[in-house]
């Protein structure tokens, strides 16, 4: 890992002079500087791997995935700021880096869509792109030049963006905020057994769900197995647990908390393994749940995006629950979670792929979705027509060591603005770690509250 860089000012801007562009251009093409150029179907970057072209895993400035855009006569040049001189080009059907002098480092730029621009080749009907998907596999890492469509359309996202100051408290939507979110909150060796004894040894949280509300923890994500006795909280299986704890519980200790504390917000994220009817009589053992419950489903968000935080508590809407199922099995089954107010979350959110890698030892900051392969596609980068997911932004590794976990929270802000918020295109509304309680994670938080991300 490479020395962190000064953290984003909360008015940052391009550094990059503002120049007229070539003649002839659109003016809509961004202003010269630094950019990540991201696919718009996949969401990762094109990054210079040894003179190929590829599309890799956002990963800030440490995979040679940053370009900077300037004019170059009628058209325009993206040189790479890691080898001057070396520019994105094409040789044949291929991408490749080429001198940026050379004709094949011409790329005439376009708006298409959304925030979203097309390279197309000088004189001729070819694109930059992505390769075409085989059948049962993962887009191919090397880009093409090819046909224009879908899989020629880019974002260019600035390595520096120009950020605002966060809006009053009164003025704050859903997903201008940043809440500190427990990864695997009930495996805290508090509130009760979670798994096996060899597993309790190394817990994800040493506080139990009633300190993790009173720190300051306002997401929550709980693994949930069926058995006999309904949703039981457990870690991969309820086998061999010791005094495990049903769902209703912590969610009760939820509902009180915000009886307790009108003014907040709590968001639960179910890794869940049980039957519809079963989460459904679960949450009926909940008392209270209905008054405080908040349902995006019923409210216009998709057409009109996320309501400002104040008014959600005003309306006392104050507990959003997702589940990772599928919807199409529950709809196969014949009942859906969101029929009685639980929301599917790949369709409200955006989320990385969660392992940074082992307890130990070197860690992989790279930051794409969980929910990109060869059967789905889901990038970061997702956004509709008057709607953005909230973006679940993951940060541990396959075990909660204690060291290891301190030094990652500590580096939590850093990853967050220099890794995950380019490659999502927008601010992480949860940020979930391990042993909340080391390396300060809250101070991150508190960092992203200070701005927005347009």
């Amino acid at each position: 890992m490479r020395t962190p860089h000064v953290l984003l000012a909360t008015a940052a801007v391009l550094a990059a002079a503002v120049v007229a562009p070539p003649a002839g251009a659109t003016a809509e093409v961004p202003e010269p500087g630094s950019y990540y150029l991201q696919s718009a179907t996949t969401g990762l970057n094109a990054a210079d791997n040894a003179g190929a072209v590829e599309q890799h895993r956002p990963k800030g400035d440490e995979d040679r995935q940053q370009w900077r855009l300037t004019a170059s006569g009628t058209s325009y040049v993206l040189e790479s700021t890691d080898t001057t001189g070396s520019c994105l080009g094409r040789s044949g059907d291929q991408a490749r880096t080429v001198s940026c002098t050379a004709a094949d480092a011409a790329w005439e730029i376009a708006p298409s869509g959304d925030d979203q621009y097309t390279l197309k080749v000088p004189g001729a009907d070819r694109y930059l792109t992505v390769a075409a998907k085989p059948s049962g596999a993962n887009y191919p890492a090397q880009l093409a030049v090819g046909a224009p469509g879908l899989l020629a359309t880019w974002y260019l996202t600035p390595v520096t963006p120009a950020t605002s100051p966060m809006p009053p408290q009164d003025r704050r939507t859903l997903d201008q905020v940043t809440f500190l979110t427990a990864h695997n909150a009930y495996a805290n060796g508090v509130d009760g057994g979670f798994a096996p004894p060899f597993v309790n040894l190394v817990p994800n949280q040493t506080r139990g769900i009633d300190q993790q509300l009173a720190d300051g923890v306002r997401g929550f994500m709980l693994d949930i197995h069926q058995t006999p006795d309904g949703a039981i909280l457990c870690h991969n299986s309820c086998t061999l647990v010791s005094k495990p704890v049903a769902l209703w519980v912590d969610l009760q200790r939820m509902v009180d908390f915000l009886k307790a504390h009108p003014d907040q917000f709590v968001t639960v994220f179910l890794e869940d393994y049980v039957d519809p009817g079963v989460l459904r009589s679960e949450l009926a053992r909940v008392s209270g749940l209905s008054d405080v419950l908040y349902r995006p489903d019923r409210t216009g968000v998709r057409q009109h995006g996320w309501p400002r935080l104040a008014d959600l508590v005003a309306a006392d809407q104050r507990l959003l629950i997702f589940t990772d199922h599928s919807r199409a099995a529950d709809e196969a089954a014949g009942l859906t979670r969101d029929s009685f107010g639980v929301m599917y979350q790949r369709e409200w959110t955006v989320e990385n792929y969660w392992s940074m890698g082992s307890g130990i030892g070197t860690s992989d900051w790279s930051c794409y979705s969980r929910w990109y392969g060869a059967d789905t596609n889901i990038p970061l980068t997702r956004t509709e027509t008057g709607f953005r997911p909230l973006f679940v932004m993951n940060h541990f590794r396959d075990a909660a060591i204690a060291a290891t976990a301190t030094t990652d929270n500590t580096k939590l802000a850093d990853r967050a603005q220099r890794f995950c918020l380019p490659a999502a295109r927008k601010k992480p509304n949860f940020l979930a770690v391990d042993r909340y309680d080391l390396g300060n994670p809250a101070a991150a938080v508190a960092t992203l509250n200070s701005y927005t991300y347009p």
